[in-house]
């Protein structure tokens, strides 16, 4: 099964500030602020929600097809996500802008001034899926993740008129939609992806009920934190999947991510929506005991091991002759 993923390819700069931002700030001053803070540190991390996906997809050896834009800084990015199983060559790589990248500075309150610089993000409504279809051979599926909202319109439109079935996950763009765009992006897509909070936003901007939505798409997935994650369909039986127990809670960023290329390498293997539920719940478990989105290491022992713990030699079974 081939899977394209869309979506942002971004870089995340985080710096901490040892003092408080409150004890720069003077009251009657905030009309003109200028400050500088020295900070301690950078930790520069890879991320985007397209790159993280198709890195998780790459750990489970799924071969997953990132369709993105990056700027001409992107070639040591490209490296990494290219020995980690993913296929950059559709990435489109901008001829005048930077990737992505987010910028932020924590101080002791952790409290943070953050910037987001979109870049060669905005290049990715130039992407036609088309080309990407022809270079490997057809497309069985494609993922609508967050990225230029044009884009996200644009690989919508020409997944239904191509007749390419198609996966809305609007994650953080959802908040800057209006009701008529996320109406189009979610219409007739196999897979709708959210968050619980963001089903309830989906549901209140487009007016529909939930009942209305699963009209209108194959499964919805809802992932529910720590709980694990919710799969409905219209007409049929409810699927719940629990998460594994967690060896320590480092960093949620990304988990939502690694869910997702969990599911999704389920979905490539054939597996049912159960046994997909379950690996994106253990790929997610790992992601949030390791700082950063893509630093985890899928060793596959280890992972069978505690797959195996959380959700049975049966499902193990079944897992282990695709991770092997």
């Amino acid at each position: 099964m081939r899977i394209a993923v869309t979506g942002s390819i971004a870089t995340d700069h985080l710096m901490t500030f040892p003092g408080r931002f409150a004890d720069q700030l003077v009251a009657d001053q905030l009309h003109t602020v200028s400050l500088s803070f020295l900070v301690d540190n950078l930790d520069v991390r890879r991320g985007g929600v397209g790159a993280n996906i198709c890195f998780g997809m790459g750990q489970l050896g799924t071969g997953p097809i990132l369709v993105g834009a990056a700027g001409s800084d992107f070639d040591e990015y490209r490296a990494w996500l290219d020995r980690h199983g993913v296929d950059t060559a559709s990435v489109r790589i901008s001829e005048v802008l930077h990737t992505a990248r987010f910028v932020c500075t924590t101080d002791a309150d952790h409290n943070q001034i953050g910037s987001f610089y979109t870049g060669a993000m905005s290049e990715a409504r130039q992407i036609e899926l088309k080309s990407v279809a022809d270079r490997v051979g057809g497309l069985d599926l494609v993922v609508i993740g967050a990225d230029d909202p044009e884009a996200m319109l644009r690989h919508t439109e020409e997944c239904r008129s191509r007749a390419i079935p198609f996966a809305a996950d609007f994650s953080q763009q959802i908040a800057r939609m209006d009701g008529d765009e996320i109406r189009i992006l979610l219409d007739g897509a196999a897979y709708l992806f959210s968050n619980e909070y963001e089903k309830g936003l989906i549901e209140s901007k487009t007016g529909w009920t939930d009942a209305e939505i699963l009209a209108r798409v194959g499964h919805r997935v809802t992932t529910l934190g720590s709980q694990g994650v919710r799969i409905e369909a219209a007409g049929k039986e409810t699927i719940e999947v629990g998460c594994p127990e967690e060896e320590a809670k480092i960093d949620p960023t990304g988990v939502g991510d690694a869910f997702r290329a969990g599911f999704l390498s389920g979905l490539s293997w054939g597996v049912d929506h159960e046994r997909a539920a379950q690996v994106g719940c253990m790929l997610a478990t790992l992601v949030i005991e390791t700082l950063g989105t893509q630093e985890y290491t899928l060793r596959r022992a280890h992972f069978m091991e505690r797959f195996t713990k959380a959700y049975g030699h049966e499902a193990a079974s079944e897992v282990h002759a695709h991770l092997s």
